[in-house]
């Protein structure tokens, strides 16, 4: 208020008209949240509505302490489904190897609680793993601050403290939207600058050379391994199984013109149109074909290869421009390829995506290896 003033010094305004109108502003924002926060209260004792379904791991006093929590404070909005621990104690719904079998069919599930010092680490592990396949918020419950790390976020339920995992950098949203605006950004250029001349003219020489469609359409898991097609300029001789079968060097299924995109990467141009749309972003972990999606995961740890699924797929990538692109050959190709994705995500910054595309560019002109 005091910063449009000071801009528009023309604009006649009396100082106590300025001050009643800043205090009706507190006095209405301030009424409102107060009404929301008493208002929120009631609909979850009363209606359950609004409503987190949680269930505890272990039987620790911090685990009985919160569970006395949710119990005896309905307006904090939480349902506990079940405790389970290997102690046979009162109220115990189950052991921690049936816990993991409520995870897995319990479809409403919102948040896991775990006692830390009644687990393992391996059950820390399989929760961790399980929570992130699952999309569940976890949670730990520490009975002494050895595990207290700059990684694990803090908060107190009364004075009990209670922590969870950090969210990787590119799962903030702030960074999201800025990472989408970019995305909006960057490929409405390339789709007006270069696109908007590049499709006829790749229409005509590909139709002159084989028949069949100009793009080749591809499903491909996205985000949360949702479904989406994919758009290239087509290189290979039209073959409906296509997508079946990785291109390999020396492909008979390759054209004149296909080789020439592929080793250029104009082929991956109409990508843009699926970062327009929302389905890609620019610069993410490639999108696999389907078969072998279910391939590499029996290969890789669970946990990474999903966690590679939890941001959109990107045109170029960081395991893209060091070298682990293209066809795979063995075992060790996917799992760096996952080691570079897993690390582009927890280290994300705008600065590292406009590298990436430098990279991508630079890679382009020298020619790359694996561009068949």
């Amino acid at each position: 208020m005091y910063a449009f003033i000071g801009i528009f010094r023309s604009i006649d305004v009396q100082a106590f008209v300025t001050f009643k109108y800043l205090m009706w502003s507190f006095g209405i924002i301030g009424l409102v949240k107060i009404i929301g926060y008493y208002g929120l209260k009631k609909y979850r004792a009363v209606l359950d509505g609004n409503i987190r379904r949680v269930i505890i791991i272990g039987d620790s006093s911090g685990a009985q302490e919160l569970e006395r929590l949710f119990k005896n404070n309905k307006e904090l909005g939480y349902k506990l489904l079940g405790i389970y621990s290997d102690k046979k104690n009162e109220g115990v719904t189950g052991t921690i190897e049936e816990s993991f079998d409520f995870i897995e069919k319990e479809q409403g599930l919102d948040e896991i609680y775990c006692a830390i010092d009644d687990l393992s680490e391996k059950h820390v592990n399989d929760y961790v793993k399980y929570a992130s396949m699952k999309m569940i918020n976890i949670k730990f419950i520490p009975n002494t601050r050895k595990l207290f790390t700059k990684r694990l976020k803090t908060d107190y339920y009364n004075y009990l403290p209670v922590l969870s995992i950090q969210e990787v950098s590119l799962n903030n949203s702030l960074n999201r939207f800025i990472k989408r605006a970019f995305d909006v950004v960057f490929s409405s250029l390339i789709i007006i600058l270069i696109l908007s001349w590049l499709v006829p003219i790749m229409a005509i020489l590909i139709k002159l050379e084989s028949k069949g469609p100009v793009f080749y359409r591809h499903i491909r898991n996205g985000m949360n391994y949702k479904e989406f097609t994919c758009y290239k300029f087509r290189s290979l001789s039209y073959d409906k199984n296509s997508d079946l079968k990785q291109v390999e060097e020396q492909d008979s299924r390759v054209t004149k013109i296909g080789r020439f995109i592929r080793k250029t990467s104009i082929d991956e141009l109409p990508q843009f149109f699926n970062v327009l749309k929302g389905d890609m972003s620019v610069v993410g972990p490639r999108p696999h074909m389907i078969p072998y999606t279910k391939q590499y995961a029996k290969k890789i740890d669970k946990y990474n290869f999903v966690f590679r699924h939890s941001v959109k797929p990107g045109i170029s990538g960081l395991a893209q421009v060091k070298g682990y692109r293209g066809e795979i050959k063995n075992d060790e190709d996917i799992i760096n390829r996952i080691k570079y994705d897993i690390f582009y995500i927890e280290n994300w910054s705008l600065f590292l995506d406009v590298k990436i595309i430098f990279e991508t560019i630079v890679n382009i002109l020298k020619g790359e290896k694996k561009a068949y």
